[in-house]
């Protein structure tokens, strides 16, 4: 695990943090004009190039650069070469400041942490089409004689380049993407407007990725068919390392040269057969389609809602301050929240008056609470039984109607009886209750099945009355009479029989007699 040196950036904190930070950047200003190392008066002037105008004592800054030199951020050495005339020129000219190491890393962090912050992240495809040109610049510079090394030094450092600002660019996207996702309280209008960009955005990233993708691993594979450690020999030739104490660099050079093109590898063209990394573009742009449709479909869910608890609850309370009096107040806790008093707390004792009114409720027996008032919180409520009828009439009046009714069934069963086989037409006219009985008797007739010689036999419901019923022999029509119209239909031969004897059939009065009798 790598660790950050202690007190590395803790110039960044504190009360003198801008000045420290001002004179850590000047020294940086000044490494940019070559100039390795500032006295008191050099530091003064960079300062003022940086931006730090304000009143400054010689103390104040030696203090400031004593603390940079006890962080190991600045280095300090006597300048012997110069002449000094009087002892105060000889303190301030005489210690020389330059960065570290250490120094240069913090200042290069800061700023790093500062473009950081004010960068937004993109996905270009400028930059896919960049790499496959250096890739094919590579390809065509492996070719080349030695006096091609520098170029495939630059080029290399280009084509690495692109790539970490390919990987950088797109981590700061989908990190942008995600803290817009959960961004609270954005206004709808603006996150449309930025929705419909980043859709339009992506949508037109997304449009012949594949096949930049596959360019530029098809380049990956051309470069290396050439060679591509021989190619980091020539690009180390052309980096034309300085020599520096101790270790060899260039091991440490060719090191990185292979892990930045194994990260190539990983995007384009890896090696172990693994899902390249552009392909995950792919994922990243429909996640934040789909993650962007549903953030609006959700705010707009939250504006189509009347309102919400909170508005309710503030509604509510101004509805409490604007009540007139105390009634007002219970009677609109009642109707907001629906709770009341309890609902036995109406019970009294049997007696109320064998329990002092000063007796506390805890202190006072039990009241019985019926299982009605526990289960469905409703209280008995004892009435007087309703009054009974006097049905004596009723049964009168249905004890007439079944005796006429009798009465009329025996008639009809008269009228219909016959002795023998009969034309239909032998019954000439019948009144209105006979000839249902008949149609009904003719209905249940011609609904069985006929036997061989064309007769059809059927029963009443109450199995008391067959129906004999055959074709007329010569196709004669007969004609029935009733008050209420005539039927004319085929002259059966009809033989209506008891099957209970003349009994089945009750005669007028004795129906009449026993009805009365009933």
């Amino acid at each position: 695990m790598r660790r950050v040196p202690p007190e590395m950036f803790r110039f960044t904190t504190g009360e003198m943090a801008d000045l420290n930070g001002a004179v850590l950047e000047a020294f940086g200003v000044a490494g940019e004009h070559l100039e390795t190392a500032l006295g008191l008066d050099g530091v003064r002037e960079r300062l003022r190039a940086v931006g730090w105008v304000s009143d400054l004592e010689d103390e104040e800054l030696h203090e400031t650069l004593k603390r940079l030199v006890k962080w190991e951020l600045l280095d300090v050495v006597h300048n012997h070469a110069q002449n000094y005339r009087t002892a105060e020129e000889y303190e301030r000219r005489n210690l020389h400041y330059s960065l570290t190491r250490r120094g240069e890393a913090a200042l290069a962090g800061v700023r790093h942490a500062l473009e950081v912050l004010a960068s937004t992240g993109a996905l270009q495809t400028a930059v896919l089409e960049a790499i496959a040109d250096r890739l094919d610049e590579l390809t065509v510079l492996s070719g080349e004689p030695s006096a091609a090394d520098r170029r495939i030094f630059s080029t290399l450092r280009e084509l690495e380049g692109h790539l970490e600002g390919l990987v950088e660019n797109t981590k700061a996207f989908n990190g942008q993407l995600q803290r817009l996702l959960r961004a609270e309280g954005v206004d709808l209008d603006v996150f449309r407007e930025v929705k419909a960009a980043t859709v339009a955005y992506l949508q037109e990233f997304l449009v012949n990725l594949d096949r930049r993708g596959e360019t530029v691993a098809a380049a990956v594979a051309r470069v290396e068919e050439g060679g591509i450690a021989v190619l980091r020999e020539r690009a180390l030739r052309g980096a034309e390392l300085p020599p520096a104490p101790g270790e060899d660099p260039a091991a440490g050079w060719l090191e990185s040269r292979r892990a930045r093109w194994a990260g190539l590898r990983a995007w384009f063209l890896p090696d172990d057969g693994a899902r390249p990394r552009i392909e995950q573009l792919h994922d990243i742009a429909r996640r934040a389609i789909v993650s962007l449709l549903q953030v609006l479909e959700r705010i707009n869910e939250s504006r189509r809602r009347p309102s919400s608890a909170v508005q309710d609850f503030r509604e509510l309370a101004r509805w409490f301050a604007a009540a007139p009096d105390e009634e007002d107040l219970h009677r609109l806790w009642s109707a907001a929240f629906g709770l009341g008093p309890a609902r036995h707390a109406h019970l009294a004792h049997p007696d109320p008056e064998l329990i002092p009114s000063s007796h506390s409720w805890s202190e006072a027996p039990p009241v019985q609470v019926s299982a009605l008032l526990r289960t469905s919180g409703r209280t008995e409520r004892f009435t007087r039984t309703a009054t009974v009828r006097d049905v004596a009439a009723i049964r009168a009046a249905r004890a007439e109607r079944a005796r006429a009714e009798r009465a009329e069934l025996a008639r009809a069963w008269q009228a219909l009886e016959t002795d023998g086989p009969v034309r239909l037409s032998s019954f000439s006219t019948l009144d209105p209750a006979a000839f249902d009985r008949l149609l009904d008797l003719l209905g249940r007739a011609l609904a069985a099945r006929p036997d061989a010689g064309g007769r059809r036999r059927a029963t009443t419901g109450d199995g008391r009355v067959e129906v004999a019923l055959s074709p007329p022999p010569d196709g004669r029509t007969g004609v029935l009479h009733t008050v209420q119209g005539t039927m004319a239909g085929p002259d059966y031969v009809i033989h209506v029989t008891a099957l209970g004897g003349a009994i089945a059939f009750p005669a007028v009065r004795a129906a009449t007699g026993q009805e009365a009798a009933g």
